[in-house]
C-alpha cells in the first residue's frame, strides 16, 4: 500500500506560484482504503506516545489530524491563519517558500500536561510548522512531536534541518 499512497498523489506544476511543484493530497484524502490506510499507519507511529493533543495545521493537516486525534482518543487544536480562531490567540509569522504568513492557535488550547503530536500535509521548508512548534513549545507541554504525512527531499528542500536538534519529527512518506 506504500507504494499507492505514493503513486494516488497528484503533482501540480507551478502551483500556487511559477517554479513551485506542488504535492497535492485530496487525491489520497478522497480514496478511502488510501485515507483509511493513512491514518492507521500514522494512528500506529503514535500509539503509544501518550498523546493528549493533535494540532493540525491549516488547511490539510486538519483532515489527518482529525481522524488521527479520534483514533488516539486526543483533543484536536486547529492551527489556523489569523483571524479565522474567535478567542484570544497566540501567532508566530514565519517565511515560506513563496511569502510570509502568520499562524495562531488559541491561548488556552494547551496546557504543561499535554503530550503534543503537530501534523500537517507536507514537509517542505518546514517554515509552517517550525512557526506552529515555537508556539506549541511556549505553552511549556510535557512532550512535542512533529509529524508530516510527505517528507520532500527535493533539490532546495531541506525543511528537516530547521528544526532543532532532538526534535521528534517523522514522515509516513519520504518522496524526493
Amino acid at each position: 500500500m506504500n507504494d499507492r499512497l505514493k503513486d494516488i498523489l497528484r503533482i501540480v506544476p507551478d502551483f500556487p506560484t511559477k517554479g513551485i511543484m506542488f504535492y497535492d493530497v485530496s487525491t489520497l484524502f478522497a480514496d478511502p482504503e488510501c485515507l483509511s490506510e493513512a491514518v492507521e499507519r500514522l494512528y500506529r507511529m503514535y500509539k503509544d506516545e501518550g498523546v493528549t493533543k493533535v494540532v493540525g495545521i491549516e488547511s490539510r493537516g486538519f483532515v489527518l489530524g482529525a481522524a488521527l486525534a479520534v483514533r488516539l482518543g486526543a483533543g484536536l487544536v486547529m492551527a489556523r491563519k489569523p483571524g479565522k480562531l474567535p478567542a484570544d490567540v497566540v501567532s508566530a509569522t514565519y517565511e515560506k517558500e513563496y511569502g510570509t504568513d502568520t499562524i495562531e492557535i488559541h491561548s488556552d488550547a494547551i496546557t504543561p500536561d499535554d503530550v503534543v503530536l503537530l501534523h500537517d500535509d507536507i514537509l517542505a521548508t518546514g517554515g509552517t510548522m517550525l512557526a506552529a512548534k515555537q508556539l506549541v513549545d511556549s505553552f511549556h507541554p510535557r512532550k512535542v512531536m512533529v509529524n508530516f504525512l510527505i517528507e520532500l527531499h527535493c533539490e532546495g528542500l531541506h525543511g528537516r534541518d530547521v528544526f532543532p536538534e532532538g526534535t521528534d519529527l517523522r514522515a509516513l512518506l519520504d518522496l524526493g
